[in-house]
């Protein structure tokens, strides 16, 4: 008798701490959502109006963000970092700005390859090397950033008026639409993402499970670098020139824009592809709303902070938590 009541206690304690943990993760799931929608609301009222009446201003850097964003969503799914693309979007930018005045379509592939190269370089020493991943992308960061110093230290590499003359909002849009779209059907509803989930829940058990993980993670260092290539694009015929301060701070931008859309630093089976599109929104409204309050950029950097500390603090599983491959 005493043993059924006991087994009849913890079945019941089981069943609650299912509900709580279910709790917390429709809030988890809510909470970037929600977010959003309170800080385009805050910031509309704290500006009386202006964030709706520039909204296309404040969105107008949406785009290299979203795209690039994506290249590292698929890395830390499967629980890995890259920092090197800041980087990546700098020197692929001097290569598209240079080649454009000889031919654009050459330009756009030569930028994406070369993004992609950078990509097959970090995934060398990452998988073949086993060198921890924010560590050989750190080492790239510098790397390429004293290059791209060096290809700028006369002047900016402009690029032709041809190149310049492709901005506009419709070409932007339509080409972040499709890149997302792309992005969302082979993550969905491909075996690419239950790949890339299984390897950030357990790197031994995807092995384990036929899932050839060193080939996976090299691939999606490739991959990673080569749609950094086509934010380069982006960001080329936005700015029109590439100066040595180009893609600066990057990598920090998408970092803190995948926690604000409720991205698991530990990647995983919780990772969902709308962690992208609403983390980029927030993290740009954001930036937008304290421009336009005329706040000084170490108050920005301060607010910043303090909400990127707090969204870590929520989304981050702390049972399932490792440290960085």
């Amino acid at each position: 008798m005493a043993e059924k009541t006991t087994n009849k206690v913890e079945s019941t304690h089981e069943e609650t701490e299912l509900k709580k943990v279910s709790t917390m993760a429709s809030i988890r799931a809510v909470l970037p959502l929600a977010g959003l929608v309170a800080v385009f609301i805050l910031f509309n009222v704290l500006t009386k109006g202006r964030m709706v009446s520039n909204l296309s201003l404040a969105l107008s850097s949406v785009y290299v963000i979203m795209i690039a964003s994506m290249g590292v969503f698929f890395i830390m799914t499967m629980g890995g970092l890259d920092f090197s693309q800041g980087s990546i979007l700098g020197l692929s930018s001097i290569v598209i700005c240079y080649l454009s005045k000889y031919s654009i379509p050459l330009a756009i592939v030569c930028g994406i390859l070369t993004g992609a190269a950078i990509g097959a370089v970090n995934g060398f020493f990452y998988v073949n090397r086993k060198i921890r991943s924010f560590i050989v992308t750190i080492c790239t960061m510098f790397l390429l950033r004293g290059l791209i110093k060096y290809l700028t230290a006369d002047a900016p590499v402009a690029g032709s008026m041809d190149l310049i003359n492709l901005d506009s909002n419709a070409l932007k849009t339509t080409l972040t639409v499709v890149m997302l779209a792309i992005g969302f059907v082979v993550f969905t509803f491909t075996k690419f993402g239950t790949c890339l989930k299984a390897i950030g829940a357990g790197e031994k058990a995807a092995m384990f499970a036929g899932i050839r993980t060193d080939r996976m993670k090299f691939l999606m260092y490739v991959l990673s670098g080569a749609i950094t290539g086509v934010a380069a694009f982006v960001n080329s015929i936005k700015v029109g020139s590439v100066t040595s301060s180009g893609g600066n701070q990057l990598e920090t931008q998408i970092l803190i824009a995948l926690v604000l859309g409720g991205m698991p630093i530990s990647g995983g089976a919780k990772v969902r592809f709308l962690n992208v599109i609403v983390g980029s929104l927030l993290y740009t409204i954001l930036q937008s709303g304290l421009t336009m309050m005329g706040l000084t950029p170490q108050a920005m950097q301060l607010i910043q902070g303090v909400v990127f500390l707090v969204f870590v603090a929520v989304f981050a599983d702390r049972e399932s938590l490792q440290v960085i491959k």
